[in-house]
């Protein structure tokens, strides 16, 4: 198959990954180029070469005005350029609203996947879809439940993790220590899962991208004692490492998070996971793989991480191989695709 892989432009597509996005597009590429399929990324400039990708603008960053009116003019350009084109599919992981705005003018299949909750100008963009062969796909159940007032969530095909990069470690490393990692943002909590293993005197390690520098230099820095150590923006090679050293990964999110690549990848290393009851985090996590609280008390959060400090590390990994193999997200959406070149050839036929 002939795929147009349209990521978001905030960010490059390669490691150090700004998200969990920025991963799921990359692996995604990269799982069915591998598979024969001649995909073509769409994205930011400084993506990684490997992926062929043809970039578009350079990264737009965070939200502003200036950046929403950058994006709707390449999309513009992408969508009129798509229309004209010979692909047989196109996948759209923008979150942005300028795809949905002209997938109507395509003669091809579109699968748009939703990796967030409901946003005004998405949300305004989404329901005015009509595009015959146009599938919205959610990465969770709690997710689409979130855009069911708005529109037909055709399918559900949860995000994958590699697991030859994220894998199993039998046995914590020697030193006891609790790992936070993510985008740090508010919204991401990370003060808050420092406070939990500084009331319960374990170490704590973190990483991540800095996204924002005023809420790590007035809520981070501060808290950068007692045993808790920043370690950087890292590979995924080194990102495993640190989160399967762990004795617990600590997921502390303030808002509904749509999926939680964070969860998945830490019980592909065998880490048990402790957070807040929040978005998709219950799907993701049974009692045998982690334990959650409602509200966000950081005591209370370190109650819990040390309950799931028991957990056995071999169910937290059978699960994530259970549920989150990405062969079998990349085997979804191939199936997806075939079906919707499918349908269409049979309508054209007719």
């Amino acid at each position: 198959m002939k795929i147009a892989m349209i990521s978001h432009l905030k960010y490059s597509i390669g490691e150090p990954f700004a998200g969990g996005l920025e991963m799921h597009t990359h692996l995604l590429t990269m799982a069915l180029r591998a598979k024969g399929h001649e995909v073509t990324l769409f994205a930011a400039t400084g993506s990684d070469p490997a992926t062929g990708a043809i970039e578009l603008c350079p990264p737009t960053g965070e939200n502003s005005a200036a950046s929403a009116r950058a994006e709707h003019r390449v999309y513009a350009r992408l969508m009129d350029r798509l229309a004209a084109s010979d692909v047989d599919v196109v996948h759209n992981n923008s979150l942005h609203q300028g795809p949905l705005e002209r997938c109507g003018n395509l003669k091809i299949p579109m699968v748009t996947t939703l990796h967030t909750p409901p946003f005004e100008s998405l949300a305004r963009a989404a329901v005015q879809v009509t595009a015959p062969f146009h599938r919205f796909v959610s990465v969770s159940k709690t997710l689409a439940g979130f855009w069911a007032h708005l529109v037909i969530v055709d399918d559900l095909i949860t995000n994958g993790v590699d697991l030859s990069d994220f894998q199993f470690m039998a046995a914590p490393a020697q030193v006891r220590y609790w790992v936070w990692y993510g985008r740090i943002v508010p919204e991401k909590g990370l003060h808050l899962a420092i406070d939990a293993a500084v009331a319960a005197g374990v170490e704590f390690r973190f990483a991540g991208p800095i996204a924002d520098e005023a809420y790590f230099a007035g809520a981070i820095v501060p808290r950068l004692a007692h045993g808790v150590t920043y370690a950087g923006h890292l590979t995924h090679q080194a990102l495993a490492v640190l989160v399967g050293g762990a004795r617990v990964c600590l997921c502390t999110p303030r808002w509904d998070e749509p999926f939680g690549l964070v969860i998945a990848e830490a019980l592909a290393c065998g880490t048990p996971v402790a957070g807040f009851r929040r978005g998709a985090l219950p799907e993701l996590l049974d009692s045998a793989s982690g334990v959650l609280i409602e509200g966000e008390d950081p005591v209370r959060l370190a109650v819990a991480a040390l309950a799931a400090e028991g957990l056995a590390r071999t169910a937290c990994h059978a699960r994530a191989v259970r549920h989150w193999d990405a062969g079998r997200m990349v085997g979804q959406y191939e199936d997806l695709y075939a079906a919707l070149i499918d349908r269409q050839a049979v309508r054209r036929a007719a």
